[in-house]
C-alpha cells in the first residue's frame, strides 16, 4: 500500500474540547425551556381563578332529605311490576313500568319475549307479598318485598330489594334484586381435619 491509503484508512482519534460535546445539550436544554416558557405565556388568559370570598354560608348539599311515608302511587307501582315483569305477564304494561336501566337498552318488542332482566318468580303461588320500607324520599324509595308461598307448591320464599324512583311524576322501578346470604359450606365429611 502507499502512503496515500495508509493516510485514508488509517484511524485517528480526534479530540474536541469539552465545549463542542457539550453544545448539543445547551441547545437543546434552551429549546425546551423557551418552548415552555412560550406555553405558559401564551396559556394565560388573564382571568383570576381564584375563588371569591362571600359572608354566605356554605350550602350543605350532603344533607340526606327528609324521610316521608312511602307514596300510594309507589306501592301501587310495585305491586303491578311483580305482577306483570316478575311474573312474566302482561309484558307491554311492565314495559311503562319500569325505568331505562332496567330496561337496559331492551326495546318494547324485544321485552316482549320475556327475555328480560327482571329474576322471575311464579306469582301464581304467592300466598302473602308484604313489603317492608327500607327508606322512602320524595323522589326515591327502597323496599323489601317477601314473596311467601302458598304451602305444598313446591316453591321457596324469596326475599327481594326493589329501589322506586319518581320521574316526571310518575314512580318506576329501578332495579330488582334478591336478598340473600351466599350459601357458606359446611367442610368436607370430617370437617376439615384433613385425616
Amino acid at each position: 500500500m502507499s502512503a496515500d491509503a495508509d493516510s485514508v484508512f488509517r484511524t485517528e482519534i480526534q479530540r474536541k474540547p469539552g465545549w463542542q460535546k457539550a453544545l448539543p445539550w445547551i441547545v437543546a436544554v434552551v429549546l425546551v425551556g423557551g418552548a415552555i416558557a412560550a406555553g405558559i405565556i401564551w396559556s394565560n388568559t388573564g382571568k383570576s381563578t381564584a375563588t371569591p370570598l362571600t359572608n354566605q354560608p356554605a350550602v350543605d348539599v350532603s344533607k340526606v332529605p327528609a324521610t316521608v311515608k312511602l307514596a300510594p302511587g309507589a306501592q301501587k307501582v310495585a305491586r303491578r311490576f311483580i305482577e306483570t315483569a316478575v311474573a312474566r305477564k302482561h309484558l307491554p304494561e311492565a314495559y311503562t313500568l319500569v325505568t331505562d336501566q332496567l330496561k337496559q337498552g331492551q326495546s318494547l318488542k324485544s321485552w316482549n319475549t320475556g327475555n328480560i332482566a327482571v329474576i322471575p318468580y311464579p306469582v301464581d303461588a304467592i300466598k302473602y307479598a308484604p313489603m317492608k320500607i327500607d327508606f322512602s324520599y320524595p323522589k326515591e324509595a327502597q323496599i323489601q318485598v317477601a314473596l311467601l308461598p302458598k304451602s305444598g307448591t313446591g316453591v321457596k320464599p324469596q326475599l327481594f330489594l326493589m329501589d322506586l324512583l319518581k320521574r316526571d311524576g310518575k314512580w318506576l322501578v329501578n332495579s330488582w334484586v334478591p336478598k340473600s346470604s351466599p350459601m357458606v359450606p359446611n367442610g368436607s365429611s370430617n370437617n376439615g381435619s384433613g385425616n
